[in-house]
């Protein structure tokens, strides 16, 4: 099932508190017990896409991706240019996390090689939304 997922910045060094005006808004194929799902995401992946927020940054917009390799045998992935994957953003083990509120995941930042930690604050339906 497609659900708009949104994503903050969670603690860290820079931002103790966390971040609200840093994360990610993303359409994602969420089985029931909120984990992505790469079959789903087989039939629904045009409509699978991302928007970067971040505060003092343009936005940045891109795709979901499932890709063969990696942990556990698939990668999830944000792909902001299908030319290249110097831009890619790859979750750590997102196949295995829960996309529930108050939940975490994380995402490496492609720009600084950093790992960082995000809370997932909203989980709904995704009819109607354009990442």
């Amino acid at each position: 099932m497609l659900r708009s997922v949104t994503l903050t910045l969670a603690r860290c060094r820079e931002y103790p508190d966390g971040h609200a005006g840093c994360g990610y808004a993303m359409t994602a194929p969420l089985d029931p017990d909120g984990r992505l799902d790469a079959d789903d995401w087989g039939r629904t992946r045009d409509v699978c896409r991302v928007r970067r927020f971040w505060a003092g940054e343009p936005d940045r917009y891109g795709r979901l991706v499932h890709r063969a390799g990696g942990p556990g045998g698939a990668t999830w992935l944000i792909d902001y240019d299908d030319r290249t994957t110097d831009d890619d953003e790859p979750g750590f083990r997102l196949g295995a996390h829960r996309f529930v509120e108050g939940e975490y995941v994380s995402i490496r930042d492609a720009d600084l090689d950093l790992l960082r930690t995000f809370k997932v604050v909203r989980v709904g339906d995704a009819r109607g939304m354009a990442a």
